[in-house]
């Protein structure tokens, strides 16, 4: 995988502040793969044999990701329906993207917040869409893009850092999780679909 030589190049050479601003660059909607940023992030850990902390990584990363995520929330919240006009958010960020969020947030609430942590291409239009509704606050915001953010970000860096000698087994492996994770994340919409419309007709029958 290309990008991931590439930007284990680049951290290399700058360390934790090249993946702190790579990740709040994510959040914005820069075409970065998150994942494969923060598996990088873990790789120049391993290679660098203890003289870049994994730890502190995963701290400097989970920062990097809640501001990146923040920020896109703040914009919906602050500028409202004219962030659609914003030159760097325009055109991924069109009307027909903010109808279909839109929906998605009214059918499933808060959640979204959690699950939208694991789909790279819908993350930050649905953090903008929630910003603009003004009906989640920023406190929640975070405890829900946290939460998500407490178990993929450790996930990525430290799977960098114990496949950094074996790229070839990393990007296998980083492949195949990322099809986990969508079968995942499907299932657990499909339950929670299923469980709602179960619920729904319980409280019709009780009236």
């Amino acid at each position: 995988m290309e990008i991931l030589q590439e930007l284990v190049v680049f951290f290399s050479n700058y360390g934790y502040i090249a993946v702190f601003l790579v990740l709040v660059a994510c959040g914005f909607g820069v075409p970065i793969p998150e994942d494969i940023t923060l598996v990088s992030g873990g790789v120049i850990c391993g290679l660098a044999s203890g003289a870049i902390n994994v730890h502190m990584m995963v701290i400097i990363s989970l920062v990097g990701v809640l501001i990146g995520d923040g920020a896109m929330f703040m914009l919906g919240r602050l500028l409202g329906p004219k962030v659609k006009k914003l030159p760097l958010l325009k055109h991924v960020f069109t009307e027909k993207i903010y109808n279909r969020m839109q929906d998605k947030c009214h059918r499933y609430g808060n959640r979204i917040l959690f699950v939208a942590r694991f789909l790279p291409g819908l993350r930050a239009p649905i953090f903008i869409t929630a910003g603009i509704s003004r009906k989640v606050s920023l406190l929640k915001f975070l405890a829900m893009d946290g939460g998500a953010a407490l178990i993929s970000v450790p996930i990525w860096v430290y799977a960098g850092y114990y496949f950094a000698h074996d790229l070839d087994e990393l990007v296998e492996w980083v492949h195949h999780s990322e099809i986990f994770v969508a079968v995942v994340v499907a299932v657990l919409a499909l339950a929670w679909l299923v469980y709602y419309a179960v619920a729904k007709k319980n409280v019709r029958h009780t009236k």
